[in-house]
């Protein structure tokens, strides 16, 4: 067991409501959630959720030292773990609810790009749209928002729910193909122009 996983299992066992994962998620993935990042520019890029970096990894080399990276991060052992090893990352240890004031705080005007490793289908209704409500009220109109989906949780009532809610709160979503190098597989959701 790699120790990624190791503090993944650790902290999924202390907390399976916030961290929905029991292992970091794949390369595959983190290069199928981070497409829409620009190639160009100077351009905000908030993730949240970044658990131990998988992500956060893809996102800094795709932006090659360009932009601000704003890293979201609720679990304060991963928190620490994400400052350590990426420290040209600007990491805040907060609820990704909080993501207009983290914003203002740094004064960046908006995100251009949303990535959410967020256990989405974990959530309850209401959370679900507080989060929703701070990413679409944070972004550019323009932007882009990704998070994916185990394929084990289509058919959960909570997961559903998620779905019919990113339709409602941006103009066009896209499912992209299964992920099946990952464990567990899984399936991105690419959000546009929030509404």
């Amino acid at each position: 067991m790699s120790n990624d996983t190791a503090v993944f299992l650790g902290q999924f066992l202390r907390s399976p409501g916030t961290i929905g994962a029991v292992a970091p998620s794949s390369r595959r993935l983190a290069a199928a959630v981070c497409a829409p990042i620009p190639e160009r520019g100077e351009p905000v890029v908030v993730e949240l959720g970044p658990g131990t970096g998988s992500f956060t990894s893809e996102i800094q080399r795709r932006l090659g030292g360009r932009g601000h990276h704003l890293a979201v991060e609720l679990n304060d052992t991963m928190a620490r773990l994400l400052s350590e090893r990426f420290p040209a990352v600007d990491v805040a240890h907060a609820d990704a609810s909080k993501l207009g004031e983290l914003l203002d705080e740094r004064g960046l005007r908006s995100a251009d790009v949303v990535v959410s490793g967020l256990p989405w289908a974990a959530f309850p209704d209401g959370l679900q749209r507080e989060l929703l409500t701070a990413v679409t009220t944070s972004m550019t109109p323009g932007a882009a928002f990704t998070t994916f989906s185990y394929i084990h949780a289509i058919p959960l009532s909570s997961a559903r729910r998620f779905r019919a809610l990113l339709a409602e709160r941006f103009e066009e979503v896209v499912q992209g193909r299964t992920v099946w190098r990952n464990t567990p597989p899984a399936f991105v959701f690419t959000a546009r122009r929030p509404r």
